[in-house]
């Protein structure tokens, strides 16, 4: 039985509807053993029939068979076991990988067998040295002779010990000496119990072998053996072979992404930029976010919960009851609270203490001949916690809490403004009558304390006691009625179920309360924060729809520089997905490289930044955290792999007979 089989092959192609026959009912059979050469005029179909047996060409008709077993030529995989484990190309033109050395490019058969890999090493260098290469392992194409690339593209053939060696034109590119080396070693092929099958145009390489087929026009005009095949002893054992491993892909990759680093580092540079940028926004707005809520909670204890009365009468959630609470400078009469609501509020289960308060109009301070003015004026509450103050001490009697500012205008000094602590100062504070007309409040109050607003957070804090507060409005004849309740929580983890409480107090079928915690305020601060930070990293985010189209434009010409290349992988075997598979590996490292370049990109400034900051506020305003650094990686290689979808798709649909004849 015949190693190899054609029977009638017929094959055409058409321009438009004129038909023009390449091979018209070719049968043939070959043997182990066999060197023949295929002779014949450019156009006599030679290459046509050399890229059907060698399952390159799938669309013609009659069949071929392997050891009596017909090749399905619709069947893609099929095919692709046949070239991997069946056939070894030799060209005239060499077809090594230019990217790889020697040792690799011979390396590239073996990768799909199932040989260790230091027996693939081992087999590679054997191979060179076989053909008189073991000097020259390291080297790249370009740094070879002729010969010695064809002398490689054998050693590549042979690497996967394929049952039949094709070589299309191997000595048409060479010099007599090299020719006939090359022949030689072909020669010898053919006596280790291979098929070698030739194309030439040389009558004298076609006189070297076994056997000659002359085609004319397409079809067999002579079948000339030479001399009998040479015997075979198949008492070796065959190396099993595989599809290629995912991870040689990924070397493969690395290996052309580290050959083309020039190009590939702009690229690489331009996405780390992007990422750096959202990473950068990311990590502020967790730094605000975090500095907001240490400042907030370092001035206002975290137990209380600040109650007003609710106008709208309507159940209002955290957001709208900071809206209707900003409405209180507008409309103050409609937030007074009464005994009766006190008292229902004293009725919740949960609060340690309810301590009603003041906040008023407009006000002015003045000592001397120096003056300040401000709006909201409050009574002293348990709220506020003592890092609120730096300077002397709460207010009790006849006195006053007023702020650092207040303080450095009143006495003229940013550095002696503490001198104002035990002074008295005049204060004027705008109110309502008990008609709700305008009325000013004036007293003289002894300075206690000085609040801290270099948290920036609260730009003032300026009060005296509750009872003082009564007595002025109650001497004054103005409205007294407190304008809020702050309520405490006996337990930090009860705080929302206190507020809810409150939240859902009735009087007459209205909810009487607007309720807001300071879990509630910092939400709110946050939200707007994680908003603006959102925005920028989502302008940031821009420059990675730039690098994803540069990555495209990449790829798009890696695929086209690389066409031949893909022939050459195709034609070994690979399968459409590992050359796929290749081209997204390569965008894939783009983007994990641009992300840890952008990860420590924005580690450094923001260190840098970090210390720059501290000594304004004493806090790291920029917090790059875990996720943040997940996410950065997520999305570049989201990009990354979006950027490479449509070049990959395109390279593993390439035919491979057009892919080889590339320039």
């Amino acid at each position: 039985m015949s190693l190899l089989k054609l029977s009638d092959i017929h094959k055409s192609y058409f321009l438009g509807k004129q038909e023009s026959k390449i091979l018209n009912g070719i049968n043939l059979e070959f043997n182990s053993g066999e060197f023949v050469s295929i002779l014949g005029e450019s156009g006599g179909g030679k290459s046509t029939l050399m890229n059907i047996i060698g399952g390159l060409d799938r669309n013609f008709e009659g069949t071929v068979s392997l050891n009596g077993e017909l090749l399905d030529h619709r069947k893609e995989k099929q095919l692709d076991n046949y070239r991997r484990g069946t056939i070894g190309y030799i060209y005239q033109s060499y077809n090594l990988i230019t990217h790889l050395t020697v040792l690799e490019n011979v390396l590239v058969s073996l990768e799909m067998t199932e040989l260790s890999r230091a027996q693939k090493i081992k087999r590679a260098k054997e191979l060179l040295n076989q053909v008189g290469l073991e000097d020259q392992v390291k080297k790249h194409p370009n740094q070879l002779s002729g010969g010695q690339k064809q002398r490689v593209a054998i050693a590549r053939a042979l690497a996967s010990d394929p049952d039949i060696i094709l070589a299309d034109e191997p000595t048409g590119a060479l010099d007599s000496v090299n020719t006939q080396e090359v022949l030689e070693i072909l020669n010898k092929i053919a006596k280790d119990g291979k098929l070698v099958i030739a194309v030439t145009h040389s009558q004298a390489v076609a006189d070297h072998g076994t056997r000659i087929i002359r085609l004319v026009d397409g079809k067999v005009k002579d079948d000339e053996h030479l001399k009998a095949p040479f015997d075979t002893q198949d008492n070796h054992k065959r190396i099993p072979s595989h599809p290629l491993p995912a991870s040689s892909s990924y070397v493969s990759a690395f290996r052309h992404l580290v050959y083309n680093i020039k190009q590939n580092s702009l690229i690489i540079l331009g996405t780390a930029i992007g990422i750096f940028a959202v990473l950068l926004f990311s990590g502020l707005g967790n730094g605000i976010n975090s500095y907001i809520s240490n400042q907030i909670n370092s001035l206002v204890n975290p137990k209380t919960i600040t109650v007003m009365a609710n106008p709208s009468g309507k159940k209002l959630n955290n957001t709208q009851a900071q809206r209707e609470m900003q409405q209180f400078s507008q409309n103050p009469t409609s937030f007074f609270i009464s005994q009766s609501q006190i008292n229902k509020i004293k009725k919740i289960s949960g609060a340690s203490y309810i301590q009603p308060g003041y906040q008023l109009g407009a006000y002015a301070l003045s000592y001397s001949s120096k003056n300040t003015s401000s709006s909201g004026i409050q009574s002293y509450t348990k709220s506020y916690t003592s890092n609120s103050l730096s300077k002397g001490s709460w207010p009790s009697g006849n006195e006053i809490v007023i702020s650092k500012n207040q303080a450095i205008t009143l006495s003229g000094s940013s550095k002696k403004y503490d001198s104002m602590i035990g002074k008295s100062i005049n204060v004027t504070i705008n109110w309502l009558s008990q008609n709700n007309t305008p009325v000013q409040i004036k007293t003289s109050l002894r300075v206690s304390g000085i609040s801290d607003t270099s948290t920036r957070v609260a730009n003032q804090i300026t009060v005296l006691s509750y009872s003082k507060m009564r007595s002025l409005l109650l001497a004054a004849g103005a409205r007294s009625e407190p304008n809020f309740i702050i309520v405490n929580s006996k337990d930090l983890n009860n705080v929302d179920n206190v507020a809810n409480q409150i939240r859902n107090q009735k009087i007459d079928s209205n909810y009487a309360f607007s309720v807001v915690t300071v879990g509630d305020i910092l939400k709110t601060v946050n939200n707007y924060v994680s908003l603006a930070s959102t925005v920028l990293s989502a302008i940031a985010g821009i420059s990675l729809i730039v690098s994803a189209l540069m990555i495209i434009v990449t790829m798009y010409m890696s695929v086209a520089e690389r066409t031949k290349e893909i022939g050459i992988l195709r034609a070994l075997g690979e399968r459409r997905k590992d050359i796929r598979r290749l081209f997204t590996a390569e965008s894939l490292m783009i983007g994990l490289f641009s992300a840890f370049l952008g990860l420590i990109l924005a580690w450094l400034f923001s260190i840098v930044l970090n210390n720059f900051v501290y000594d304004l506020i004493k806090f790291d305003i920029v917090q790059i955290n875990l996720s943040n650094v997940i996410f950065a990686i997520l999305i570049s290689l989201f990009i990354s792999l979006l950027a490479a979808l449509l070049p990959a798709r395109k390279a593993s649909r390439l035919n491979p007979i057009d892919a080889l004849s590339a320039d």
